[in-house]
């Protein structure tokens, strides 16, 4: 007899707080963590989407990121702002002449696109340096999504922007704003406050 086990639900782990990336801003040596960070954070990408777009795949001036192959290999465009975008520059311009066809992120140490291994291990370091927990690339994704949400950006806007193919992913979020609407109620509503 085959037993079927009980679903579970998965739990969102934590996201950054404002003050988390403030202090892993403040650990960037160069101009391209700064500005990994803040595209990270703008885009909400996957590590693999992140680490393999290249030059032409953003559009700086008005901070469209054309993901060429999202998960299940399909395309989609995210966003960057201007603060993002002018890191972005930053880095460009202390990086110097390069090809549109070349990769936007690249090692440090030798020149080549960054991989996903070496992602995680700047974030890792940047972490460590900052004192912040669960600094990883999809920790980003998670703090994309549940700051977008709590800004009141559109679900659907939201999945689209991820590349998710349903809402399921993004209902867990929406549980978390949820959980920030009773705090704000519990802390200001108005007859536990006003009477």
């Amino acid at each position: 007899i085959a037993v079927q086990m009980p679903r579970v639900d998965k739990r969102i782990l934590p996201a950054f707080s404002p003050d988390d990336v403030r202090r892993i801003l403040a650990t960037c040596e160069t101009p391209r963590d700064a500005a990994i960070v803040l595209c990270l954070l703008d885009t909400g990408l996957r590590a693999g989407e992140f680490v393999a777009l290249n030059i032409a795949d953003v559009d700086v001036k008005v901070g469209a990121v054309q993901v060429r192959r999202g998960k299940g290999g399909k395309g989609r465009v995210a966003f960057l702002g201007a603060k993002a975008r002018k890191a972005l520059l930053r880095y460009l311009l202390a990086r110097g002449e390069a090809k549109p066809d070349e990769p936007l992120w690249l090692a440090e140490t030798t020149g080549a696109r960054l991989t996903h291994y070496g992602l995680r291990l700047l974030l890792r370091r940047l972490g460590k340096r900052a004192d912040v927990q669960h600094c990883h690339p999809h920790t980003f994704r998670r703090t994309f999504a549940l700051w977008s949400l709590r800004a009141g950006m559109n679900i659907y806007a939201l999945q689209q922007i991820m590349g998710h193919s349903d809402l399921s992913i993004l209902r867990r979020y929406l549980a978390l704003v949820e959980q920030d609407l009773a705090e704000a109620h519990r802390k200001h509503g108005a007859v536990d406050n006003m009477l």
